[in-house]
């Protein structure tokens, strides 16, 4: 499959969703819910330039060290954990890139995605400045702003144009500034066009520049830079929770414990099995 992709015998997006398969990754279970990376940084130009390496993200680096600063602040978190018996509790991040209530609130203009969201939030909408509004707000908090998101983005972001559309014309909240939810907020190179949106989206997963650099990517979601002293270069390295297949859950005697960590997975996500 691999050499397939190295020929353009498939696209990026069918290998990726290929490499999802492989390690459990389905769209019947939000807490395992296929991931798919960001590949753009450039949600604020009139006209979108893929053949501008700087219209893209750094595909080699998790969301967590796309800047400089915000890089050293997780590594200065992971050193200054304090050094107990529980070693394995030392980590770059508390939260995770990919979970269900981040793929309920990315749908969430969607049923049964909106009964999802409310369910998992207690019944009722988020406050509305937390609510997925803006391509570009989004991609600003996961890459830079937000130290407990680091969020990747799903598979619908580069096929399904009505995610974005508020078409059951849901009561979303208004945010601080006063501004009501409706249709997700696309950069301006999309022309206020859900449709185009996607076209150009796809159209840059698929680029020279994307599939040049995606290998890198998938080492860090799906390869050997995913846990283990790779990880920890790579400054990649997630709760212990957050590594399912690596925990014996039948060796935990205490059901507090086994509890705690079944609700952190469900509820914070899941590093995909290695493939």
């Amino acid at each position: 499959c691999f050499l397939s992709l190295q020929k353009r015998e498939i696209s990026n997006f069918d290998y990726l969703m290929y490499l999802n398969t492989l390690a459990g990754r389905s769209y019947n279970d939000y807490m395992q819910y296929p991931v798919f990376p960001w590949v753009l940084a450039d949600y604020h130009s009139e006209t979108l330039n893929l053949t501008n390496p700087h219209t893209f993200r750094d595909l080699s680096k998790p969301m967590g060290a796309q800047t400089l600063e915000r890089k050293h602040k997780f590594i200065q978190r992971f050193n200054e954990v304090e050094k107990t018996e529980d070693l394995s509790a030392q980590c770059h991040y508390c939260t995770h890139y990919s979970s269900a209530i981040i793929v309920a609130s990315y749908l969430v203009r969607m049923e049964p995605f909106t009964e999802t969201f409310c369910s998992l939030q207690g019944g009722s909408f988020d406050v509305a400045d937390r609510m997925f509004h803006s391509v570009k707000s989004t991609w600003e908090s996961a890459s830079r702003d937000n130290m407990s998101d680091v969020r990747e983005l799903i598979p619908e972001f580069f096929y399904l144009p009505e995610f974005l559309t508020n078409a059951n014309h849901f009561e979303l909240g208004c945010m601080q500034d006063g501004t009501a939810l409706g249709d997700v907020q696309l950069p301006p190179w999309a022309d206020g066009d859900p449709h185009k949106f996607i076209l150009l989206h796809r159209q840059a997963l698929e680029s020279d520049y994307v599939s040049a650099h995606l290998h890198c990517w998938i080492d860090l979601i799906f390869g050997y830079k995913q846990h283990g002293s790779a990880a920890v270069e790579a400054v990649n390295t997630y709760h212990p929770y957050f590594y399912g297949d690596k925990m014996d859950l039948n060796n935990v005697k205490d059901p507090l414990i086994k509890s705690t960590i079944l609700g952190f997975i469900s509820n914070f996500g899941q590093i995909p099995k290695q493939v």
